[in-house]
């Protein structure tokens, strides 16, 4: 129950914007898919999803690009993924014999689950997270 490879890139893109979002610079795709090794044409339509759905926003001109629409701590994983990835695919739990029915349930309840983690979760998390496990990491080298 990982992330599909495009929630990946999108949530890594992400990432790049909100590292420069307090400087007010904008970043071009080419940028972010050179430093995080993703397929320029596809973050390219990862990036159009988000704008559209007011996650970011682009500037155009020579010196444009994209910059987040709102702060890191305001981004809901939930609400990228469900921009990136649609609606989650639901069983009815009820339907099928009852293996199926006892499987199906399980499903469900994980999938509720992991809705509520990632609408509890936001993009400045993942920055923290992060940011922890650079510090331990240059800790350890010292």
């Amino acid at each position: 129950m990982g992330f599909s490879a495009k929630t990946t890139y999108g949530l890594l893109a992400l990432m790049e914007l909100a590292d420069v979002a307090g400087s007010g610079e904008r970043l071009q795709v080419s940028e972010i898919a050179a430093r995080q090794a993703i397929p320029e044409r596809y973050l390219e339509q990862m990036m159009t999803s988000l704008r559209r759905s007011g996650i970011l926003r682009s500037i155009r001109g020579a010196r444009g690009g994209y910059q987040l629409a709102k702060a890191a701590d305001q981004i809901l994983l939930s609400e990228v993924i469900l921009c990136l990835e649609g609606e989650p695919n639901t069983v009815d739990p009820s339907s099928g014999s009852p293996e199926r029915q006892v499987i199906n349930a399980l499903a469900d309840e994980l999938r509720r689950q992991r809705t509520t983690r990632l609408a509890a979760t936001t993009l400045a998390d993942l920055q923290h997270d992060r940011d922890a496990r650079l510090q331990a990491q240059a800790m350890y080298f010292i």
